[in-house]
């Protein structure tokens, strides 16, 4: 019930005051499973997705976003799960697994699930090097991969402070990636890095971005 006054509610409020332009949009499968792979320039960026897509997406989601206390934690988890998004713990390699896991189990139900290959968001504008977790959930699932170019997100909240601004935004949705020719082979590492890093190019294309070849360090507030 939340999602849907988020999404029939809130979402044509922030559509209409910031009028995004959307590209792309019918690549975007309107059934089945779906993996949304997007650059990752502030942390609107996860509010903005779900505001623009059709269908449900879900992201995971620090798990600090729900363990608050009081009315603001109340208000920050309903705010958060509206949008689809799931809590993981972050910082460890068994965190990590039941990330993973938790992606498989939304695309194996026929979701769409929305990751940042790079793994926090870009300080600086710039495109950072993938991780492959993406290559791990694309190949263990056979979801199609579409990649999403965010632009003029660092604009609207400078390092996530300070209230949002009003500035211009669009989103670009790529043809969707097929790596069904990697079938049987989703447990090496090296398929995992040219999947990765296919990913990573697809973005580069639709963003325009500087790309650098290594990875973004998580800062604390990420």
């Amino acid at each position: 019930m939340l999602y849907w006054f988020m999404k029939r509610v809130f979402a044509p409020i922030i559509r209409s005051v910031y009028r995004p332009k959307v590209e792309g949009l019918e690549n975007v499968p309107a059934t089945g499973q779906v993996i949304l792979a997007s650059n990752h320039l502030a942390f609107v960026d996860s509010i903005v997705i779900p505001m623009v897509m059709p269908r449900r997406v879900n992201f995971l989601a620090k798990a600090e976003y729900f363990q608050g206390r009081g009315i603001k934690g109340a208000l920050m988890r309903g705010f958060f799960g509206g949008l689809g998004h799931i809590p993981v713990e972050r910082g460890s390699g068994r965190a990590a697994r039941a990330a993973l896991d938790t992606a498989e189990q939304v695309l194996n139900g026929g979701g769409a699930f929305a990751i940042y290959p790079e793994g926090t968001r870009s300080l600086d504008g710039r495109l950072y090097r993938g991780h492959a977790g993406v290559a791990r959930i694309a190949l263990a699932t056979g979801a199609p991969v579409v990649p999403v170019a965010l632009i003029g997100t660092d604009q609207v909240q400078r390092n996530g402070r300070g209230l949002p601004r009003i500035r211009p935004i669009t989103v670009r949705f790529g043809t969707p990636l097929d790596f069904s020719r990697y079938e049987g082979m989703g447990e090496s590492t090296m398929i995992h890095r040219a999947v990765t890093d296919e990913i990573m190019y697809a973005i580069l294309e639709l963003s325009g971005q500087e790309y650098v070849d290594s990875y973004r360090p998580h800062p604390k507030a990420a």
